[in-house]
C-alpha cells in the first residue's frame, strides 16, 4: 500500500514541488533508476548532521524541479529508520552524515564542503547523466564493451566477481589501518625516547651550565663598564 502510495503521481508531484526527497527500501529503485544520485545518509541526533540540514535542505529544494529530476536527484536516507537503515547498510555507511553520490549502485564518497555553496558547486559540475547500463548512449567504446562482457556472465559469476572485489578493496583498506597503527605505535615510541632523552641531557647538567655562562657573561660585561 505504501509502495503504490510513493508511486502514485500526486505523492511523486508533492515530493518533486518541496523538492525534500526520503529514500527509503520502499522507493529508492523508483527514485534513483538510471538518475546520478547526492545523497546524505543521516541520523537525525547527530550534532554535524543537525548542522548542515539547512543548508542541504536548500539545496534539494532548489534542485529537485524541472527537467533535472529525469535524470538527477538529491536526497536523505535517514538511517535510525526501519525503512532506511537496511540502504545505509548496503551502501557501507558508518558514520553520520555520510554524503554520497554517483549511479545508486555503486556511490561514492563525497569529500568536499558541507556548506551550501560547495555543494551547490559540486551538483553543478558532477550530477549530470553518467554511462551505465541505463545510459549506455554515453559510454565510450570501452566501457560498452566492459557492460557488454559483465551483462553476458552468469548471475553467480557476476556475483563471484563483485565479491571478489569488495575483498580486494577490504584488504586495501585493513592493510592500510594495520601499517597506520604500525605508524601510530612507532611515533609514541619515538616521542618517549625523545622525552627520556631531553630529561638525561636536562639531568646532565645542561641548566647550570646555562646558568654558568649566563652568570660569566654578565661578570664580563660589568668588567668592561667598569
Amino acid at each position: 500500500m505504501m509502495k503504490a502510495l510513493l508511486a502514485s503521481p500526486l505523492i511523486a508531484s508533492l515530493v518533486v514541488s518541496t523538492g525534500a526527497i526520503d529514500l527509503t527500501t520502499a522507493n529508492w529503485e523508483e527514485q534513483t533508476a538510471g538518475k546520478t544520485v547526492f545523497v546524505k545518509f543521516f541520523a537525525p541526533w547527530c550534532g554535524h548532521c543537525k548542522g548542515m540540514k539547512p543548508a542541504w535542505d536548500k539545496l534539494m529544494k532548489n534542485w529537485n524541479k524541472g527537467e533535472r529530476v529525469k535524470t538527477t536527484l538529491i536526497a536523505d536516507v535517514d538511517c535510525t529508520a526501519e525503512t532506511g537503515k537496511p540502504l545505509c547498510d548496503q551502501n557501507g555507511v558508518q558514520g553520520f552524515p555520510s554524503i554520497k553520490w554517483g549511479d545508486a549502485s555503486s556511490l561514492e564518497d563525497y569529500k568536499g564542503g558541507r556548506d551550501y555553496d560547495a555543494l551547490k558547486k559540486f551538483a553543478k559540475e558532477n550530477l549530470k547523466p553518467l554511462c551505465s547500463p541505463m545510459n549506455l548512449d554515453l559510454c565510450d567504446d570501452e566501457k560498452k564493451k566492459t557492460i557488454t562482457e559483465f551483462q553476458a556472465m552468469s548471475a553467480e559469476e557476476l556475483e563471484k566477481q563483485i565479491v571478489d572485489k569488495k575483498a580486494e578493496i577490504k584488504t586495501a583498506e585493513e592493510t592500510f589501518e594495520a601499517e597506520v597503527k604500525k605508524l601510530q605505535d612507532r611515533y609514541s615510541e619515538l616521542q618517549k625516547e625523545k622525552e627520556e632523552a631531553v630529561a638525561g641531557v636536562k639531568k646532565s647538567g645542561l641548566g647550570l651550565m646555562q646558568a654558568v655562562q649566563a652568570h660569566a657573561k654578565k661578570s664580563a660585561e660589568k668588567k668592561e663598564e667598569l
